[in-house]
């Protein structure tokens, strides 16, 4: 088991959690994610990272999958202006790669936003750390294990 692997089981252990984690041959868009699990592709919840351009802190946008972050609406949820994390600050603070970015198991804790569409559904899948692994999660655990505060923020 890869080390992204570890610590998205670790920290969804650490939350109260027994999520199975399982692997697919590609998951790497919402859209990929969906066909695989064969689910809605606004079951899937996208980890968008923003950066607060007062403070510098990432910030997690929990998204639906066939949502977009509408910028201004994230903006006001955060408080401050936001610029998009590049993927090199991505890595760095979550220690996962672009299309395989876990909602859990950052090597920094970030502030997290859960958008309402997600809230709509019974389960929802996330990327566990790889671009082929997913878990499936209620919505509320996911708001959990997350600590993100739900907020209307898509476009």
């Amino acid at each position: 088991m890869s080390k992204s692997l570890k610590r998205v089981k670790a920290a969804l252990e650490t939350a109260g959690l027994e999520i199975e984690i399982i692997e697919t041959e590609n998951a790497r868009t919402a859209q990929d994610a969906a066909d695989a699990v064969g689910c809605e592709i606004d079951q899937i919840a996208k980890s968008i990272l923003f950066e607060g351009a007062d403070t510098g802190e990432i910030l997690l946008f929990l998204t639906a999958g066939g949502h977009r972050v509408d910028q201004q609406r994230a903006a006001g949820l955060a408080g401050q202006p936001l610029t998009r994390a590049d993927a090199s600050k991505v890595r760095e603070v979550t220690g996962f790669a672009i299309g395989g970015v876990s909602p859990v198991g950052h090597l920094t804790p970030v502030q997290a936003f859960l958008d309402l569409r997600l809230t709509t559904f019974d389960t929802v899948w996330a990327a566990a750390g790889t671009p082929r692994h997913l878990f499936r999660i209620t919505p509320a655990q996911l708001a959990h294990a997350t600590r993100a505060r739900t907020g209307s923020f898509t476009e």
